[in-house]
């Protein structure tokens, strides 16, 4: 991210949080000060996608997510891997496994699929108005 951001000549702010309490702090830094939030698909927000998507409204900071619960919940839009696919693509690997390969013998695959998703609600709410080609071009809008 901090290479494309250079290209792209964007300053880049990196904020860490790994409780509510910095989750927050983190938030009210920000507000007035970035333009968007690029949030991480680490565990600790992946639990709190509801809370999430909640802050960005309350702090009227668009964000983007990798996965589509923070946008069901009301976070901005998300892009990223298709998790029912990487699921199913585990059930496969443990499947293989316990009919006997060995784990060191299976090559390492990727989601294949990427889905954008885009919260019409938020981007309204915020004030914000995307691009058509890009709502057309989203797998899932939430009006």
């Amino acid at each position: 991210m901090t290479a494309a951001a250079e290209v792209l000549g964007l300053k880049l702010t990196i904020f860490h949080a790994s409780t509510d309490r910095e989750i927050e702090a983190t938030f009210k830094n920000a507000a007035g000060s970035i333009a968007g939030m690029v949030i991480g698909t680490d565990p600790l927000f992946t639990s709190r996608a509801t809370a999430l998507g909640a802050k960005s409204l309350e702090y009227k900071l668009p964000a983007i997510y990798q996965y589509r619960d923070f946008v069901a919940a009301g976070g901005t839009m998300s892009y990223g891997g298709d998790i029912k696919d990487s699921y199913y693509r585990a059930g496969v690997y443990a499947g293989r496994i316990l009919n006997g390969q060995k784990p060191a013998n299976l090559a390492v695959q990727l989601s294949t699929r990427l889905e954008l998703l885009i919260n019409l609600k938020t981007t309204k709410a915020l004030g914000l108005e995307p691009p058509p080609v890009l709502v057309a071009g989203a797998d899932e809008v939430i009006e």
